[in-house]
């Protein structure tokens, strides 16, 4: 087979067993990838179910950036014998197969387009060690060790993290050394190394960290002020919880006497979770809770009752299958249209799309904000890929000058300047109200919450022209939340195609890939990246100017596609929709063979000449 040298841009995959400690070492490969200054992705692809199920391990090297999901594997390490028919299927023609040769290959699998490079590990492993759990963890070091010579990892960066991950148990570091050099000594030994495809070491991460989504998503709930998070555990979105009380241990301990200065409260259910940050946030605290879809659909009656009763709550959605218990442990973005009118009548609410763990700790901590501000509901949607993936991301930052904005709250100063204060009274036009925190004043400012009809004063009402006269005040926070949410991202000085691509969330990795993929057969597209709903002018404004918006989206149904539609009053046919709905991150090669086949004679579709 011929083979082109090939450095810093290859896909390696490794097929494990559930519960066989692979992870340690699968991480420790990723992070010696990073430390060498070459950007890398990493996506764990784990079961729902218990110990002993196939388990898989993705990682993406590019130095020029292109981390998206990338169809073809060009290494794959198959230490599964459950999986060994499809894992080799998997591999592209000319890419290599290394497996445990152990035990003999068996002679159907054997492909003459591929490489194969057979490494006894477990024989290594029970040579040099007695006790059988050790046997197995150690067989994963000496694949990685093995690996280090294949494809040029230094093994230095891989010892150094091992010192770190082991400086308090320091007598597991011997013999995690001795696995990594049994392994690059028996491809020193056997093979001509490293491969055609390799690694070399740049300086391309720059001041760039690798992060998963949900710690960075805790970490800015700690940012934003929050005190109470009340949850339920649910995959994918157990994490956030646990990232927020991670730092919550470090940064939320009261200096003097040792006490904790937040809550974290496991409800029943995600019902009751929902309803336990309503009565923290009614009583001034800022608090939030984290879920899934399911979660979600389980939370609808109170997320209705925040909306209508105007009670500020945070809410982190991290998506997955769906729908049902679905698939628990793959990303998608299904929640679209169940979070954006979550709750039975007419209710709007607004969503934040982080695409990055920065954007995640961002948008997390402005969702607080936006909560107070806008005095409603504020949901964060994330996925399972940005949430449990560790990402190469710009670094969390936090401006030491900012401050929280509590939105229209009144002191006892102001209520003592009232006359009669009316909680649902809308004095500055603008759809929100002014609201007090239960005790600020002895005698005023007290009113009765309630998920039923009532006029601007509190007061239960059936009457309908009063009911209309709330529900259309609420809905004018809507324009108003058009101002505060943040802005899409062009990428484009000016429009200069025809045709458009619109993304959000996590489909941005893929989708600025196949833009320049496609750019190279002479097509240019403009592009936008939404940030938030409701969708603001920008949004309005590019839409209008294409003849034609490919939608790029992970579900069946193109629900982005649908609030395009259904918020702006798009016509359909001028929205395209690119979905992805397997429960694996969408890549940039599918994007493009979409486009390319609603796209006619491409050169109708260069750029235009301004």
């Amino acid at each position: 087979m011929h083979q082109v040298s090939i450095v810093n841009d290859m896909v390696i995959r490794f097929a494990n067993v559930n519960g066989t400690g692979s992870a340690s070492a699968n991480n420790m490969f990723s992070k010696a990838i990073f430390r060498m200054g070459i950007p890398v992705s990493p996506k764990n692809i784990f079961p729902s179910n218990i110990q002993g199920l196939p388990t898989w391990y993705e990682v993406r090297i590019n130095e020029n950036g292109y981390l998206g999901r990338r169809d073809g594997i060009d290494l794959l390490v198959g230490v599964n014998a459950q999986t060994q028919a499809r894992d080799i299927q998997d591999v592209k023609p000319g890419g290599y197969f290394v497996y445990d040769s152990t035990k003999k290959l068996h002679q159907e699998y054997i492909r003459d387009d591929i490489h194969y490079l057979g490494i006894p590990m477990m024989e290594l492993s029970m040579q040099h060690f007695d006790h059988p759990r050790q046997q197995q963890l150690f067989k994963n070091v000496i694949y990685v060790g093995a690996l280090a010579a294949l494809i040029n990892i230094d093994l230095e960066v891989l010892k150094q993290i091992i010192r770190e991950q082991f400086g308090k148990k320091e007598k597991l570091i011997p013999p995690n050394f001795k696995s990594l050099e049994l392994g690059y000594q028996y491809v020193l030994d056997h093979y001509e190394y490293p491969l055609n495809i390799h690694l070399e070491r740049r300086d391309k991460i720059g001041d760039k960290i690798m992060i998963e989504g949900n710690m960075a998503t805790g970490l800015g709930a700690i940012y934003a002020g929050a005190t109470v998070a009340a949850w339920y555990p649910i995959t994918p979105s157990t994490s956030v919880v646990k990232g927020f009380e991670t730092y919550a241990k470090k940064l939320r301990i009261d200096p003097e006497t040792g006490k904790k200065k937040y809550a974290i409260l496991q409800a029943e259910d995600e019902l009751a979770a929902i309803g336990m940050v309503i009565g923290a946030t009614w009583n001034g605290a800022r608090s939030f809770t984290a879920t899934s879809g399911p979660g979600v659909s389980l939370m609808s009656e109170f997320i209705g009752l925040a909306y209508f009763a105007e009670i500020p709550v945070v809410l982190v959605n991290v998506q997955r299958g769906g729908p049902s218990t679905g698939m628990p442990t793959r990303t998608q973005q299904p929640d679209i249209l169940s979070s954006a009118y979550a709750s039975h009548g007419d209710t709007k609410h607004i969503l934040l799309f982080p695409s990055t763990p920065a954007e995640c700790f961002e948008m997390t901590a402005d969702a607080f904000d936006l909560a107070d501000r806008l005095q409603t509901p504020i949901i964060v949607m994330s996925d399972l890929d940005l949430g449990m993936n560790s990402h190469l991301s710009p670094p969390l930052v936090w401006d030491e000058k900012r401050t929280y904005d509590r939105g229209k709250v009144l002191n006892a100063d102001d209520l003592d300047q009232i006359e009669k204060y009316g909680r649902y009274l809308d004095v500055d036009d603008d759809g929100i109200c002014y609201r007090t925190i239960p005790g600020t004043h002895p005698t005023k400012g007290s009113f009765f919450t309630r998920g039923t009809s009532r006029d601007e004063y509190a007061k239960y009402t059936e009457d309908g022209a009063v009911y209309v006269r709330i529900v259309d005040r609420i809905l004018k926070k809507w324009e108003t939340a058009k101002k505060y949410v943040p802005t899409p991202e062009m990428y484009q000085e000016q429009n200069s195609s025809t045709d458009g691509i619109l993304f959000f969330g996590t489909t941005t990795y893929a989708a600025l890939e196949a833009m320049d993929l496609l750019k190279q057969q002479g097509i240019n597209l403009d592009a936008i990246r939404i940030k938030a709903l409701p969708f603001n002018q920008h949004v309005v404004d590019f839409v209008k100017a294409h003849k034609r918006v490919f939608v790029i989206e992970q579900n069946r149904d193109g629900q982005f596609r649908s609030l395009l539609v259904n918020e702006l009053e798009i016509p359909p046919a001028q929205l395209v929709p690119v979905l992805n709905y397997d429960g694996m991150p969408i890549t940039a090669d599918a994007i493009m063979q979409k486009i390319l086949s609603n796209l006619p004679e491409p050169a109708n579709h260069k750029s235009k000449v301004l």
